[in-house]
């Protein structure tokens, strides 16, 4: 039997809410739906005690969180920067500023990755009172041979560019790249150095004991007697003579071959002392290649 307060009861039901057993009320984590505006899309100032939202509702407005760097000073030009062409979007080891981590480069990547630098080269050698051709001058046809008979698979799409010639101390040196010439494109692969030498020499090659040697028929083995040397350094000559013996037998020519990252190879052909790096040429390696070259020179000619 209903009573006047079962009507009060009754009033205080919202629509939707037949069928509902007495108590029920909406869970917390809803909200008692007081003051949602729907139509807007985002809660109003409702009476529940904490409207429930969706996760990351009230985001902050978007910005561009991200703060333009401070460009490091770049120092003057000076004439062996003339032409240089820099390249400000190269990535850099260990990841760029917005963007991915980069995959750091092998071992193989590392020793073998093309360092060139024929502006800074050609810049260092006109600083030292250098002459510089492009490869096509008449001094520079006995290069053909060089590359030609040089310790690495050249092909005929090989030829040498960026010629530098001058003098390291007492010693007059001829230094170029050799590059790969195709429709597209012309890439340094090798840097040759070479002095000329006066006294006749059979042909040799000496070489790093781990690199792969091919085009030696005809060539033997002259060993230093030096157990170390021997381990890192192979010398093969058309003829066990006097003057090739003297070349490993030398303690200076010894030393600084020890003391390199065994990446440079060495011959003679032409009437020159050459040597060659799968690398473009830069100051560090003309001056590198000068410091062997004067040494091994010196002892072939019995200078002591």
């Amino acid at each position: 039997m209903s009573g006047p307060s079962d009507h009060d009861r009754d009033d205080d039901r919202r629509p939707g809410d037949e069928g509902r057993p007495d108590g029920w009320q909406e869970p917390a984590h809803l909200g008692d739906g007081d003051g949602v505006d729907l139509t807007k899309g985002r809660p109003g100032a409702g009476s529940g005690a904490s409207a429930w939202q969706p996760p990351g509702w009230d985001l902050p407005p978007a910005e561009d969180e991200r703060r333009p760097t401070e460009e490091p000073a770049q120092p003057a030009a000076g004439p062996q920067d003339a032409g240089r062409q820099v390249d400000v979007g190269q990535p850099q080891a260990g990841g760029v500023a917005w963007g991915p981590r980069l995959r750091p480069p092998s071992v193989v990547e590392q020793v073998f990755r093309y360092q060139g630098d024929p502006v800074g080269a050609q810049g260092w050698a006109l600083q030292h009172g250098w002459a510089i051709s492009d490869g096509t001058a008449p001094e520079d046809a006995v290069l053909a041979e060089l590359v030609a008979t040089a310790p690495v698979r050249a092909t005929k799409d090989h030829r040498p560019a960026g010629v530098m010639r001058g003098r390291a101390g007492a010693l007059e040196l001829v230094a170029f790249d050799v590059v790969f010439v195709d429709k597209r494109y012309t890439v340094p692969q090798y840097a040759v150095t070479a002095a000329p030498v006066l006294l006749p020499l059979p042909g040799l090659r000496l070489s790093p004991a781990r690199f792969w040697r091919h085009r030696t028929g005809g060539l033997v083995p002259v060993p230093s007697g030096d157990e170390v040397f021997d381990a890192r350094w192979v010398l093969l000559a058309g003829e066990d003579g006097e003057a090739v013996r003297r070349l490993v037998a030398d303690p200076a020519v010894r030393g600084l071959l020890l003391g390199t990252d065994d990446g440079d190879e060495f011959w003679a052909a032409a009437g020159h002392l050459a040597a060659i790096r799968p690398d473009g040429h830069r100051p560090e390696l003309l001056e590198h290649h000068a410091r062997l070259l004067g040494a091994m020179v010196s002892a072939l000619a019995g200078v002591a």
